[in-house]
């Protein structure tokens, strides 16, 4: 009976070694427990777990092939519909989306199908790598992404694959967006992520880097240039901060800068690449997102002796993923919750040196359906830090919304688009992604990048708007 099959787990770097290297945590898992994972899927008529997938991968089809040792097969399937299965198998939040949907989770452990994709998508990069494809440019119609994110590569490929010549304009001096500016190489290797891109660069797709739109050219200005549509997935790359004293002291860092320092720039690769950050040996991150857990896991093997995840709820209230709350909690990281930061303290030289905190307790649930923090009065107490991490959230980087009259925005600085269409208020021009969401997952950044792709073909081929 399948169900009696065990939910298969993925061996993973022991703790006490891991925090030691850069290399991923996870491992992968072999043929041998793929094909049993795969063996557990019982091929429903009426899939619902595709129903839970933002891009709509065939998701019993691709298992299927893998129990049958057909792993081009699966590879081929998957891509149908997701141009960068390595990272979505890697990190999106699969147990609150497909498996949250997967119709053994009623009895049972649902099907581990994000480590199936993984297992698919590495067999490919690895061993047998899907032939090059070329498209022909079928269509005399010429399309701009802004941004080399997870939302921007999605619409690329998809649009290319319509016979569409697309250009992506990057504003970072390499692409990937978040994948490589914000996720850390043991969650997301690098090499990984370039092998993605190579594919859709493979394709036609052409990519133009250090390339700041709003400022070496708006929106206008490039379709003016000949491109018949424009789809803006720039992200949510301007950091929020707490606004409490001493935020400008030194050794206060954003998450955004930390981890671009640490990623982007290979800090971690020190010391081939010697890039300034600062590495302090009492490090606190203020939040409990994966962003905040990234941090406080780059600090400890960037030589810190104590980090600490400061959290003004408790952890059943932290928006980080299980999994990243529990890597962070075997590799020692420690927990300071219903905390909440009021000042930050300098010394003479106007360096960090510690943070004043108030213990909190849980109240009556806000609009995130979590309990709101409240103040204990007379519980305020001092953590001796030398380095603080910011990680409490991102905003769109205004640069484009200021220079292009015509595209509405809301308060909070995102783009307004259709859902469905990922239509802006102007004419051939779409928006998906953080830009529009606010920061959310790569998932559904990729789904958006998608929706579009086949809004733009609807919208380029009828004159419909």
């Amino acid at each position: 009976m399948k169900d009696r099959i065990p939910r298969q787990k993925m061996s993973e770097q022991l703790p006490s070694e891991r925090v030691k290297n850069f290399n991923e945590v996870p491992k992968g898992f072999s043929e041998e427990t793929a094909i049993l994972e795969a063996e557990r899927c019982i091929q429903c008529k009426k899939p619902t777990c595709v129903e839970g997938c933002p891009v709509g991968i065939d998701i019993p089809g691709f298992i299927k092939a893998i129990k049958e040792k057909q792993y081009t097969d699966a590879i081929k399937i998957i891509k149908t519909t997701n141009s960068l299965p390595a990272v979505c198998g890697r990190v999106c939040p699969q147990e609150t989306q497909c498996e949250e949907r997967c119709v053994l989770k009623k009895k049972f452990e649902p099907v581990a199908i994000g480590s199936l994709e993984r297992f698919a998508a590495d067999w490919e990069r690895e061993k047998q790598p899907l032939p090059k494809e070329t498209f022909p440019s079928t269509k005399k119609k010429k399309i701009a992404i802004v941004g080399s994110g997870p939302a921007g590569l999605t619409a690329a490929g998809e649009l290319r694959r319509k016979g569409y010549d697309v250009t992506i304009f990057e504003a970072l001096h390499s692409p990937g967006g978040v994948l490589v500016y914000g996720i850390p190489e043991f969650r997301l290797p690098k090499a990984i992520v370039q092998y993605e891109i190579d594919q859709l660069t493979n394709m036609g797709v052409e990519l133009v880097l250090n390339r700041v739109v709003g400022i070496s050219e708006t929106i206008d200005e490039i379709m003016d240039k000949g491109y018949s549509a424009v789809f803006i997935g720039s992200g949510a790359g301007l950091p929020l901060f707490l606004n409490i004293p001493g935020e400008n002291l030194l050794g206060v860092y954003a998450a955004n800068e930390y981890l671009t320092r640490a990623n982007l720039m290979k800090a971690y690769r020190f010391p081939e690449y010697d890039t300034p950050i600062i590495k302090g040996k009492n490090v606190a991150v203020f939040g409990g997102g994966n962003v905040a857990m990234d941090s406080a896991r780059t600090a400890l093997r960037l030589g810190a002796d104590k980090v600490s995840i400061v959290y003004r709820r408790s952890r059943a209230e932290m928006p980080a993923r299980e999994e990243e709350i529990h890597h962070a909690e075997q590799e020692g990281i420690n927990f300071e919750l219903l905390s909440n930061p009021l000042k930050f303290i300098g010394d003479k030289d106007g360096r960090l040196c510690g943070v004043e905190c108030q213990r909190m307790e849980l109240g009556e649930p806000d609009a995130s359906g979590r309990r709101s923090p409240v103040p204990i009065k007379g519980s305020e107490y001092i953590l001796d830090i030398d380095l603080a991490i910011v990680s409490i959230g991102n905003a769109p980087n205004p640069i484009i919304q200021r220079t292009s009259p015509g595209i509405a925005t809301t308060k909070k600085g995102t783009i307004v688009a259709d859902p469905e269409t990922m239509k802006t208020s102007k004419r051939g021009v779409f928006a998906g992604g953080d830009i529009v969401s606010g920061a959310a997952t790569v998932i559904l950044a990729m789904g958006a990048g998608r929706k579009a792709a086949l809004a733009i073909d609807e919208y380029l081929t009828t004159g419909n708007w």
